[in-house]
């Protein structure tokens, strides 16, 4: 009987608070299902398969490996920014190598449409180069913009449904600050990580599906402009006398100083000048209809890290999509990403099925236009149905030791490198 291939997964772009609950279910489905041998973590995504950094996974404890459903972001293998791209020939040959150095005979690769693309390319050329490599994707994203704009190739991707909570509480606790404070401090503007998709600001409509706040939300495809904004506002104020603004990062509000990674994203975070603040300037510089001055909020990376507002029904589902990908894997569906659909029917369920890579690679999401409404500032009941099962019912309850959060610490045990040193093409001097 010939010996159990081994398993490397990887993971890239921006992290989540539930993609490590992914990892969990690779290493464990793996671990159950005995066709595969030694399960390894790249570090920090490609970049670990380059420089051959693979971390033993399959030799922690049962105890770490569980704490990765507390655990948030991606610090337990790391994830990256790095793409490979047409013409860095040297990046995937290596790639090739260091699989086959530690015989690797399945790959799954955690992220988005990028990601999907990459898993697919480095599938295809291990098969021309006579590498018996399955390639699978696990999909991630908190922007929820992987697939497509019917939602059949995959209903919701882990991620989404936590930063979506995250946003439904903040905007409540915004809501009592607002109230509060609104003699003083009437509007509060407070900017969303959506780069060119809605689906994370939208989410501020969770916090008040009745519509009772004074709340307004603009999506980076809201048809607005500046001043039909301060419009908007200020005809709140005259109604309400104070206002909650939640806008994406990707609202157009002219140049903001664009810092791009990799990939070419723009990087909102690092630019020079936040939306908000810009937003904000610009009220206060028109004026206000009611005394007091506009102020902003603009929560960082903790959208995407606060394990403490993670939903349980995303935190199960990223679970299962990691068992899945083990399962297509060991089944030899190299070429296919593990998906989630919704299934039919008032009660919420999902099922866990494939989709090919290169349909998702060259698939891009839209926000449904019926789903922003007519004025503009909000999005319809059809975006609540939709986004409200994502979110669970109850808040996790976090490990505890010393009044701090128990998070999973691995032992830095990684295979022996059996390759010479390598500086990826993009980082040469």
């Amino acid at each position: 009987m010939s010996k159990p291939r081994n398993l490397v997964v990887a993971q890239s772009g921006g992290p989540s608070p539930v993609i490590n609950n992914t990892v969990r279910g690779v290493i464990e489905a793996a671990r159950d299902l005995g066709a595969i041998g030694t399960v390894y973590g790249a570090r920090h995504g490609i970049e670990g398969v380059l420089k051959e950094e693979l971390l033993d996974l399959s030799c922690q404890t049962a105890d770490e490996v569980s704490l990765l459903r507390y655990t948030p972001a991606a610090g337990s293998i790391g994830t990256c920014r790095y793409k490979l791209k047409a013409g860095q020939d040297e990046d995937f040959e290596r790639c090739i190598e260091v699989l086959k150095a530690h015989d690797v005979g399945y790959f799954i690769y955690i992220g988005g449409n990028d990601s999907m693309d990459t898993a697919n390319k480095i599938a295809l050329l291990a098969r021309e180069r006579g590498l018996d490599l399955v390639g699978i994707g696990g999909p991630k994203t908190i922007d929820n913009d992987v697939g497509d704009s019917e939602f059949k190739l995959i209903d919701h991707t882990p991620g989404y449904g936590s930063t979506a909570k995250y946003w439904m509480h903040a905007v409540q606790n915004a809501n009592e600050e607002n109230a509060g404070s609104c003699p003083a401090d009437p509007v509060l503007v407070m900017q969303a990580m959506g780069r060119r998709i809605g689906f994370i600001p939208a989410a501020a409509r969770l916090a008040d599906p009745h519509r009772e706040m004074p709340l307004q939300i603009y999506l980076a495809e809201s048809p607005c402009s500046l001043e039909q904004l301060a419009d908007n506002v200020n005809e709140q104020l005259r109604r309400d006398g104070r206002c909650i603004v939640v806008l994406s990062e990707g609202f157009d509000v002219g140049d903001v100083g664009e810092v791009k990674d990799s990939f070419g994203h723009v990087q909102f975070s690092s630019s020079q000048i936040t939306v908000a603040q810009i937003v904000v300037n610009y009220l206060n510089q028109v004026g206000l209809s009611a005394k007091g001055a506009a102020r902003c909020n603009v929560p960082g990376t903790d959208q995407r890290g606060s394990m403490a507002y993670a939903s349980t029904v995303d935190l199960d589902e990223a679970y299962c999509a990691g068992q899945k990908a083990v399962e297509l894997a060991a089944a030899g569906e190299t070429g296919n990403m593990a998906t989630i659909l919704r299934n039919d029917g008032p009660v919420y369920s999902v099922r866990y099925d494939k989709v090919p890579l290169s349909e998702v690679a060259n698939s891009e999401r839209h926000f449904p236009k019926a789903w922003i409404a007519e004025s503009g500032c909000d999005v319809t009941d059809d975006f609540i149905r939709y986004a409200k099962p994502l979110i669970g019912q109850g808040m996790v309850s976090l490990p505890m030791i010393d009044g701090r959060q128990r998070m999973t610490r691995f032992e830095k045990i990684y295979a022996e490198q059996k390759l010479g040193d390598y500086v990826p093409q993009a980082d040469r001097g």
